[in-house]
């Protein structure tokens, strides 16, 4: 009886330690890590990390704010600097500094309070289909005031800023670039003249855009999207690249952005340790060289190496943001689903 109860003890014992090690990390659906390495790290921690898909990043953001006085997660991957204001002002994450964030450029820093750790940065872009330009003998816009007509406003596939995170940071471009007023009018006018405008940046890329299929020849995208195209072509070899990548970059001016994503802690999180040592993984070396040929976004630490097919991943130059316009991007949002959505 007494061995009973001692084996008893220690298997409710492992038990309650197996659920008090339980790591749930919630992540926008474009999340890949190699998988080796996330069991390197739960054998190291002696832990088990659960992986939630909460959507695009605009969608995880609403489930974690609708969700809140009951987390369903302890840590978040995903929400960038166009999110992170609402996050802010909705109380969702925790502060914690990375002792790695020390490696990331201060440009790329998501501010000072440490509620999100920059894991990577990227360059949200109009990309096209070159072989579709061609054959059509089709002239490139050359603005978004080209873009706008019903030329090119039909050939266009963009996301909708109220729930995608690359259609949030469109949205806040073109209304930097031509103010408030300015913008909804582009909408309202690309819109009518064909533009479509999709929930996700999965369904505009792999369904809409002509590279998959798709009615149109332009897409919002990543200004290192032609690289990715590259590296997943029949044949690919670093030592043998091609002169040119199937899909190119459209830096129309004012139509770019430089997104900053991040990992942080939830408010409400059992497992506050774990959730830090999570965040340093995420910015560890390992994972950071892992970053740009599976979510194909550059790594923020500096210094981490890039596959040779980057050479097909422009660097644009995007206007900076002015302070009106990042302070509140969902009051932008808002007025864009009164000024264009519902327009009539």
């Amino acid at each position: 009886m007494r061995n009973t109860m001692i084996l008893l003890t220690a298997l409710a014992a492992a038990g309650a330690a197996s659920a008090q090690t339980t790591l749930t990390v919630i992540t926008h659906d474009s999340f890949d890590v190699d998988k080796k390495l996330i069991a390197a790290f739960e054998t190291q921690n002696r832990a088990k990390v659960r992986f939630i898909k909460g959507g695009d990043a605009g969608e995880l953001l609403n489930r974690l704010i609708l969700t809140r006085r009951a987390p369903i997660a302890d840590v978040v991957y995903g929400l960038d600097n166009s999110l992170l204001p609402r996050a802010r002002q909705a109380g969702i994450l925790q502060p914690y500094k990375s002792p790695a964030l020390s490696r990331v450029p201060a440009t790329y820093r998501l501010g000072d309070d440490g509620l999100l750790n920059t894991v990577d940065y990227g360059f949200v872009a109009l990309n096209y289909d070159r072989a579709w330009f061609e054959k059509n003998k089709v002239a490139l816009p050359k603005s978004l005031d080209d873009l706008k007509t019903p030329a090119y406003a039909k050939l266009t596939v963009v996301q909708s800023p109220a729930t995608s995170s690359p259609g949030l940071a469109f949205l806040l471009a073109t209304v930097n670039h031509y103010g408030e007023t300015g913008a909804w009018q582009w909408w309202r006018a690309a819109r009518a003249g064909g533009m479509k405008v999709t929930r996700g940046w999965s369904d505009a890329y792999y369904k809409d855009f002509t590279r998959n299929g798709g009615k149109y020849p332009i897409v919002l995208s990543y200004a290192s999207s032609p690289a990715a195209e590259v590296f997943y072509a029949d044949g690919f070899t670093p030592a043998k690249l091609p002169a040119q990548a199937p899909t190119a970059n459209l830096f129309l001016p004012g139509s770019t952005y430089t997104q900053l994503e991040g990992v942080g802690i939830l408010k409400g999180t059992k497992q506050a340790a774990l959730a830090r040592k999570f965040v340093d993984f995420m910015l560890s070396a390992p994972v950071q060289t892992d970053i740009p040929t599976r979510m194909w976004i550059y790594p923020a630490v500096k210094g981490t190496p890039l596959n040779p097919v980057y050479t097909f991943a422009q660097q644009p130059q995007p206007t900076p943001i002015k302070a009106e316009v990042a302070s509140n991007p969902q009051r932008l949002v808002d007025a864009w689903v009164t000024q264009v959505l519902r327009a009539r």
